[in-house]
């Protein structure tokens, strides 16, 4: 029994689900109703969202990319991205917590066999699975300060983390660590329970304030054999789940640029009052305001039509990986996952101004009341802007760029980190 085991093993196991989107529509519409009708409250007093959290868990949420021949329901990323953006638009914060446990829980179907009868099971039977890869700061770009060391005892992992979304709500976390004496990394999933591990509720950001997105310290933490898992650079693991993570971020923006529509439609609906300098007409009737809410409208219902798209390529590109058999050396990725990544590339330029666009608007519809900090609408925008900034689109822009005129595909290092001068000068 792992670490995490005993603590698992006390929660309501999730139910079988099926896979086809309007039925699971239906069965989760009623947890993200709730879980709407508090955001603005939790918002306001800065409450984490552990019960929302243990509510979707309990109900299934986290087991709907559990491929169907492990027993899971199987579903497609399209049909996920659909339920992501409809949880985003109930709380975003929600939605992209669940970023760490599903890049995880689709990296998975790219692990030896012994890896997926230990991680499947535990999948189904509740446990979620949070994210510490980014060092703050101190590490070179392309290394990690947070070390892996063998012991006569066994592997142990030493380090601290900062951006652990999702971790502190976690069962277990998956951690990106150099390993001593080697070259390359490996991610060490433990138990957040375990004995060395400190899990900091220090995320200050003015945007997305209840992911947990804080520090995490490892101090001589046991990492057990199925807790050690390898990555290649630019293989067909690493370059999905690189194209998924950001896919994810793209969902929850797409679900915030519904939620401006949402509430835009709600305030202009109730509206009594209207400007002297106004039609006189109620605001619901009123033709520029009505144009105002079509427009953002018009922006979520682009944003979700991009990401659903992606999301189809993404599809495309894991059935190829499979057919291929998985491989697991950067030589043999199939053209389609790189598309995944291309496609990826696109949605991250277009996307985010679409959503910030229609959380922008939403102060076209209404007027001073609009910026009561009561009513917190302006949440939508700091948490849009917070998403985006984790993919700044000029970078993005520029990788695109460079692929169609020289057919060059996007690379990344193995890690953030402090830039070398030495490296601006050689480009």
């Amino acid at each position: 029994m792992s670490l995490s085991d005993t603590s698992v093993a006390t929660k309501q196991a999730p139910p079988a689900l099926p896979s086809d989107y309007a039925s699971l529509h239906a069965h989760f519409a009623p947890l993200f109703e709730e879980i709407a009708a508090g955001s603005l409250e939790r918002e306001a007093t800065r409450t984490m969202p552990f019960e929302e959290i243990r509510a979707l868990d309990e109900a299934g949420f986290g087991t709907l990319r559990v491929p169907a021949e492990h027993g899971g329901p199987g579903v497609s990323i399209e049909t996920f991205v659909r339920l992501l953006i409809d949880l985003a638009q109930a709380d975003s914060n929600i939605a992209h917590q669940y970023r760490s446990h599903f890049g995880f829980l689709d990296s998975l179907r790219f692990q030896p066999a012994r890896i997926q009868r230990v991680w499947y099971p535990r999948i189904l039977a509740g446990a979620t699975v949070g994210n510490a890869s980014t060092e703050k700061g101190g590490n070179r770009l392309g290394t990690l300060n947070t070390v892996i060391s063998q012991t006569p005892e066994g592997a142990v992992l030493n380090g601290r983390k900062f951006y652990s979304t999702g971790t502190i709500f976690a069962d277990y976390t998956r951690v990106s660590a150099a390993v001593d004496g080697a070259d390359g990394r490996r991610f060490a999933v433990v138990a957040t329970d375990a004995d060395g591990v400190e899990v900091l509720d220090d995320w200050d950001g003015f945007g997305q304030k209840l992911t947990g997105t804080g520090t995490t310290v490892f101090t001589d933490v046991a990492i057990e054999a199925e807790g050690l898992l390898d990555r290649v650079p630019r293989s067909a693991d690493a370059t999905h789940e690189a194209a998924f993570f950001q896919l994810i971020l793209l969902a929850v923006l797409a679900g915030i640029a519904h939620a401006a529509r949402r509430d835009a439609a709600s305030v202009v609906g109730s509206r009594a009052r209207t400007f002297n300098t106004g039609l006189g007409l109620p605001f619901r009737e009123d033709p520029l305001i009505q144009e105002a809410v079509g427009r953002i409208a018009a922006k979520a219902f682009a944003a979700e039509a991009v990401v659903r798209q992606t999301a189809r390529i993404l599809d495309d590109g894991v059935a190829a990986a499979e057919a291929a058999g998985l491989p697991a050396d950067a030589e043999s990725t199939p053209r389609e996952i790189h598309e995944s990544e291309i496609a990826v590339e696109h949605a991250q330029i277009t996307v985010p101004e679409l959503a910030l666009g229609a959380a922008q608007d939403l102060f076209l519809t209404v007027g001073a009341s609009a910026t009561s900090t009561k009513k917190a609408l302006d949440r939508h925008w700091r948490n849009a802007q917070t998403v985006a900034t984790h993919n700044p689109i000029a970078f993005r822009a520029r990788a695109i760029g460079d692929y169609w005129i020289n057919g060059t595909l996007p690379e990344g290092l193995n890690a953030i980190g402090d830039a070398s001068p030495r490296k601006a000068a050689e480009r």
